[in-house]
Formats: C-alpha cells, structure tokens, sequence
C-alpha cells in the first residue's frame, strides 16, 4: 500500500428517477457523481490508497461538483484537467421485478472525450505509482478515448508501472463510431498484468468461443488468455445469476496460470442498486492485492464489495476500513 494507485478515465453524471419509477414518470432525478475509473478510485481512497485520478471536467458547477465531490472521497484529483465543454451524463431506470435495469448515455462530445490524448503528462501523473487502473470504456468513446487509452498504457509499460485492466465493453459505445474494439482492447491487456473480465471478454479478444459450462469454461477462458497474454498474473471475474430484478446470485473468481478459486455462490436481495458493483468488486479484489493476501481471500474481498454494494443507491461505493472489518466480525444486525 505504499505506492500511489493512478486511475484514468471520464467522470460522469448519473441521473436516476427516484425509487423504481420510469424515466420521467414524475419529473424528478437523483443525480451521482459515477464513472467507472472513477468508482474504484473512490473506493480504493476510503479504503486508505493514495489514489491519484485523471481525468477532465469542464469549467462549470457541474465540473465543480464533481471535483469537490471526489476530493472529499480522499481522491487527489491534481491529475484532473479542467476545460471548456460539457459533463458526460448517463440515465439509469432501475429495474423491478420481470422489468430489467436500463441505460441511456448522453456523453458524445464530453469535456473529457475532447480533450487530446496528448494533454496528459504522464511522466508527471505517474511519479511515484505502482499501478496504472485503465477500462474498456475509454477507448470506446471514440478515435481520441482510443488515443488517449493507449498512450496512458504506453506511457506506464514505458515507466515500469503496473497496469490492472477492467474489460467493461459497452456494444452502445463502440457501435456509435467505426472503432475496431478487439483490435483495441488486445493491445491494452497485452500490456496488462492484471485483467478484470469473464469468459465473453476473453472470447471478444481471441475471436473464438468457449465450449465448457460454468466454472469449466472460465477456467478455459482463463488459460486461453494466459496463452495470447503472458504477462497477465491473474484474471478476476464474478458470475451472476438473476432470479429477478430484485433477488441475484453472485460468485467471484481469480484465476492464475497455475490455479484457480472460486468463491461460493451468494444471494442478494432487497436490492437497491446494482451499477457500480463491478467497480466495487475490481476495488475489493485489488485493495486485497495491494495488501499482499492471495487469490482466495481476494476473491472474497471482491465479492464482499461487490454484494455490499447492491445495498447502496449511486455508483461509488461508500465505504471505510472501520466499516469493512465490521461487517465481516459481526455481520448484518444492527449496529446499537
């Protein structure tokens, strides 16, 4: 925990009818600051990581949110860039019963889409890490999210740092430009020692299917993987099983070359929020990382987040090293 975790990508804002209502039903939102990078920088911070985030927000009160509202998450936002232009947006209707979470994005020609991927100065913004934290979603806004993406890894493969991958493909996103996503994505796990992702990302990159079931066809994936990537040490993924929009089963899974663990499957109920919970597993898995535990208690720090999570409204996990160690000593009663 003593070098400085670095995440790169676009802060947004989610607007979410109240409760379970229909966009626009009544005509009021919540609004959250959220953005996947951003999820985990946030969470890693509360944790007690020196987190460092870059990214851009325009010069106005809705940039000014964000950026207060990260600083007092304990994000050092110094690697955040203020510019002319608009705030990415999102609009989440949260499902229930046989109706299904739903997204709409409102994010083309965000301050941080337009910004040139040669505005960051990466010998500066990565003085002192010892992890680069990069998504899918950057390169999938557009040819400059696809610049930038690949000049930050670039630049941390130059410098020695560490880069830890989330997959999160987004078919809206990279259909709405004539981007080249496995092309794209291939080169930035392959500079990756750490992938977040399941059977269908690997499939995506290697433009091959999978023929096992469940937990044997992870495992093929993941070897698969290690195969085309050899610097990956490890792969974290989670599986979900829905019952309803209200009532989940989640597992959690790291693979290495040489082994594998998998969590049992958990229930989750009485759900409150479900984005936002990879962001919360990728946090788990590598706050447990960081702190030297191996594959089977990282695995079971990712899915604990992950679960906790869904009991939250917003994209950012809330949540402090008091609390975790809480939950785990004396569970879900009441705290008096």
């Amino acid at each position: 925990m003593s070098g400085r975790f670095v995440a790169f990508g676009e802060i947004m804002l989610r607007l979410s009818p109240p409760g379970r209502e229909l966009l626009l039903q009544t005509p009021k939102l919540d609004v959250w600051i959220a953005g996947a990078e951003a999820n985990v920088a946030g969470a890693l911070a509360q944790l007690g990581h020196d987190v460092r985030l870059v990214s851009a927000l325009p010069e106005n009160p809705l940039g000014d949110t964000a950026f207060r509202t990260l600083r007092g998450l304990g994000v050092d936002v110094s690697g955040i860039r203020r510019a002319a232009g608009r705030m990415g947006l999102y609009f989440v209707e949260t499902g229930a019963g046989l109706r299904p979470t739903e997204v709409h994005y409102d994010r083309a020609h965000s301050a941080f889409a337009e910004t040139p991927a040669e505005a960051w100065d990466w010998d500066a913004l990565l003085d002192g890490a010892d992890r680069l934290h990069l998504s899918g979603i950057t390169p999938a806004l557009g040819p400059n999210g696809t610049r930038a993406a690949l000049t930050a890894a670039d630049a941390a493969t130059r410098l020695g740092v560490p880069i830890s991958f989330d997959g999160n493909y987004r078919s809206r996103l990279w259909e709405a430009w004539d981007g080249k996503p496995a092309e794209t994505l291939d080169r930035l796990v392959r500079q990756a020692d750490i992938l977040f992702g399941n059977h269908r990302d690997v499939a995506l990159l290697l433009g091959q299917p999978f023929s096992a079931e469940g937990s044997e066809r992870r495992r093929e994936a993941a070897l698969a993987a290690f195969n085309a990537y050899p610097g990956l040490r490890f792969i974290a993924s989670t599986a979900r099983r829905v019952e309803s929009s209200d009532h989940h089963r989640i597992s959690a899974r790291i693979d290495t070359p040489d082994e594998a663990f998998e969590t049992e499957e958990l229930p989750v109920t009485g759900i409150v929020d479900r984005i936002g919970t990879g962001d919360a597993f990728a946090a788990g898995v590598l706050h447990a990382f960081r702190k030297g535990m191996g594959i089977a208690d990282m695995a079971r720090m990712g899915q604990m987040l992950n679960l906790l999570k869904h009991s939250m409204p917003g994209d950012v996990l809330m949540i402090d090293d008091a609390r975790l160690g809480s939950l785990a000593a004396e569970g879900q009663d009441a705290k008096r």
